[in-house]
């Protein structure tokens, strides 16, 4: 139980990486606001996290709505008093298609979810880290943008990707002097529901032909991870354990990056 005590926000924790975060957190002893904007999904989360003995409160916002954001940490408060941890997971896969095809309004989407949801979700919880001197941010990023670049047309998605691994270590060097942790976790091929919002469009226009070894995910022969792997670096990074640990992006892709 490593984080007794500790309070900890989750993003996007209705299902996949997001969920499988909360309930790895809560079953280490911390007590879990699960933030998203599907109430069913959210209120599934609590219950399995209460059921296993934890205590979790759901909030319903929008990331990318700053009311609603101040609306949901101003609920967290009222309810717990304090924030430790804060897994900015929340986002999409957009849409990916030719440069030249994407629509403006498409790019805003995924650079309001995925960016701006990011920048609001820190925005509005880390005056309360600063004011306990101490706490760990989490983003969850991608290993697109930052060492994979061959997903067809997924221009906008990468380039938040890439930006959030910029966000992690910009804010560690801003944030330390208040004792404020700020780490990324890049995931590859994991077994989650993001690809129902996915819109691919023509790929065959961006995609680059190449031939991967049999096999494209090394450590487990082309099988995708599963999100509770991912949640077990976040828990490590949310911990104690972690104390000396900012500014990195940790890539959890049983080495699927590497081939790319």
């Amino acid at each position: 139980m490593e984080l007794q005590s500790r309070v900890a926000l989750v993003t996007g924790a209705g299902s996949g990486i997001g969920k499988a975060a909360a309930l790895t957190l809560a079953a280490q002893g911390a007590t879990v606001a699960a933030l998203g904007h599907t109430s069913g999904e959210l209120r599934q989360t609590v219950e399995d996290i209460v059921a296993a003995g934890g205590r979790a409160i759901d909030l319903v916002a929008d990331v990318a709505d700053e009311g609603q954001m101040r609306a949901a940490i101003a609920r967290l408060l009222e309810a717990y008093g304090r924030l430790d941890i804060v897994v900015a997971n929340a986002g999409i896969n957009g849409v990916w298609a030719p440069i030249d095809e994407l629509k403006p309004e498409e790019w805003d989407k995924t650079i309001r979810v995925n960016l701006r949801g990011t920048y609001l979700t820190l925005h509005t919880t880390v005056p309360i880290l600063k004011s306990q001197g101490d706490g760990s941010i989490i983003i969850v990023s991608s290993i697109n943008g930052n060492r994979t670049f061959t997903s067809p047309g997924a221009t906008a998605y990468s380039a938040t990707k890439a930006a959030q691994v910029a966000m992690t270590q910009q804010l560690a060097l801003e944030l330390g002097k208040h004792g404020i942790r700020v780490n990324a976790v890049c995931p590859g091929k994991i077994a989650t529901k993001i690809q129902d919002n996915t819109d691919l469009r023509n790929p065959q226009q961006t995609a680059i032909p190449v031939d991967w070894p049999e096999g494209d995910i090394p450590l487990t022969e082309g099988e995708p991870g599963d999100a509770a792997e991912v949640a077990d670096v976040i828990l490590f990074l949310a911990s104690p354990r972690a104390r000396h640990v900012t500014g990195v992006p940790i890539f959890v892709d049983g080495g699927q990056s590497l081939l790319r």
